[in-house]
């Protein structure tokens, strides 16, 4: 697992966070901890102003690892995947300072919990979104999904397990630009520039002000959405769905 921090060279008061966990960036339970604890820092920096949340490879996220949920008989992965995304999800949202998703390949599952909870999202034209959970034994981030879609999308993309392209979010809006995938971590880290350029003061205040006027709490919504999770895998269905994981014809 790896998380690493890195400040790309003429643009100051920018901090790149990248997740490269081979060979889908699907996270175990530490590395959603670890992701987190990442991008408070970097928010958490006076020098910054503004962060730009990528992954390395041919994807942005698989979401989590749903081998290791396998390999645990008991709940205690689960859990402590519950309140890894959690709280991953929380700190991208409470970033002190805007965060900027770059997003190439598969956003899927916990990635949306990442991008929807982001203040802006730059995206390649590979890119594809959607939330498999109903097909992983799992409920959850609709709460992000709901901020990307109109509501009525949201919810066929959350009861078929499909998935909408970068192209089709442009039009929605909730995508800034679409980008060739080898330009894509230089054009978010212009659109951060560009932010990071205003005062970093005022930016926090803006942040803080943006996140205080939401009509929905992201946390407490997504935490109840947990609930159902936790629901699914004590009747069993859940460990059912996700035994499936990977058998697909």
């Amino acid at each position: 697992m790896t998380v690493s921090t890195a400040s790309p060279a003429g643009a100051e008061g920018v901090r790149v966070v990248t997740v490269d966990h081979p060979p889908v960036n699907a996270l175990p339970v530490r590395g959603w901890y670890e992701l987190a604890d990442a991008v408070r820092a970097a928010g958490r920096d006076p020098e910054v102003r503004c962060v730009v949340l990528a992954a390395a490879g041919r994807g942005f996220s698989a979401g989590v690892d749903i081998k290791e949920l396998q390999r645990d008989p008991g709940n205690a992965a689960l859990i402590g995947v519950n309140r890894g995304c959690a709280e991953a999800f929380e700190a991208v949202y409470a970033c002190e300072v805007p965060v900027v998703a770059a997003v190439q390949g598969f956003c899927l599952g916990g990635g949306i919990g990442l991008v929807g909870n982001a203040d802006a999202i730059v995206a390649g034209e590979d890119a594809v979104f959607g939330l498999p959970e109903l097909d992983r034994g799992a409920l959850g981030a609709a709460t992000h999904l709901a901020r990307l879609v109109p509501q009525h999308l949201m919810r066929t993309l959350y009861y078929t397990s499909r998935t909408v392209t970068a192209a089709e979010l442009l039009a929605h809006g909730s995508v800034w630009r679409v980008v060739p995938v080898d330009e894509l971590l230089e054009k978010a880290v212009e659109l951060a520039a560009e932010i990071a350029r205003k005062d970093g003061h005022l930016l926090r205040l803006a942040k803080a002000a943006l996140n205080g006027i939401d009509p929905v709490d992201v946390q407490r919504s997504y935490r109840f959405e947990q609930g159902f999770t936790f629901e699914a895998s004590l009747s069993g269905t859940a460990g059912r769905v996700r035994d499936t994981f990977g058998k697909e014809a």
